[in-house]
């Protein structure tokens, strides 16, 4: 199938974001904007979890409950991502890089799959990581399933409302070309905001 015109700087653009956020948690090198390779040691577990202030949300073990003003661990697995129904807390909890990728790579799994795969699966079947190591590895999984997905749709799918079932956003009511446009939004904000806790944590006072 031949790639809409349309969706190829949406489709570059998502690529070259996933690729430079990868980079930037696992190293060895990492595109510094100027094409120039700069050095990054891979994630550890410690900042992974590293909770900068107090009450965050973030990935715990099941057994030992939600952090501070959640009422549930989401996903599936030993471990899972502080979450509470609607209305969220105010003002919103900060949250670790932990809690950032897993949000990530959910959503990222959950709209492949009700796009161009089953369109059942929820939250409940996420497997959350408790290790940095796992936590890219899903990343890597859940970009490449998106990215598989939006090679599946044609120029007409691209306005389709409703062609993406995923029941976490507005998919049921927006073009799927907005929500391609909103996924980038999503991999953009949410990667800019994991490169700059890895800052403060390289930086942090011991």
């Amino acid at each position: 199938m031949t790639t809409p015109s349309r969706l190829i700087p949406l489709l570059e653009q998502f690529d070259f974001a996933r690729v430079r956020l990868t980079g930037r948690m696992a190293g060895p090198i990492m595109d510094s904007g100027d094409g120039a390779d700069t050095k990054v040691g891979p994630m550890t577990d410690e900042e992974y979890l590293w909770e900068p202030v107090p009450d965050c949300w973030s990935v715990r073990r099941r057994v030992d409950g939600p952090g501070s003003r959640a009422t549930v661990l989401v996903g599936t697995g030993e471990w899972g991502r502080d979450a509470a129904s609607y209305p969220h807390p105010w003002p919103p909890p900060f949250t670790t890089i932990a809690w950032r990728l897993s949000h990530l790579s959910e959503m990222l799994t959950l709209r492949a799959d009700h796009t161009a795969g089953g369109h059942v699966l929820t939250r409940d079947d996420y497997l959350v990581s408790g290790d940095a190591a796992g936590a890219v590895a899903a990343f890597d999984a859940g970009a490449a399933a998106w990215h598989k997905a939006l090679l599946s749709v044609d120029d007409a799918a691209l306005d389709t409302v409703g062609l993406c079932t995923y029941p976490h956003g507005s998919d049921a009511e927006e073009p799927f070309l907005d929500i391609v446009w909103w996924v980038n939004q999503e991999l953009l904000h949410h990667g800019a905001e994991i490169a700059l806790l890895r800052d403060l944590y390289r930086t942090r006072s011991h």
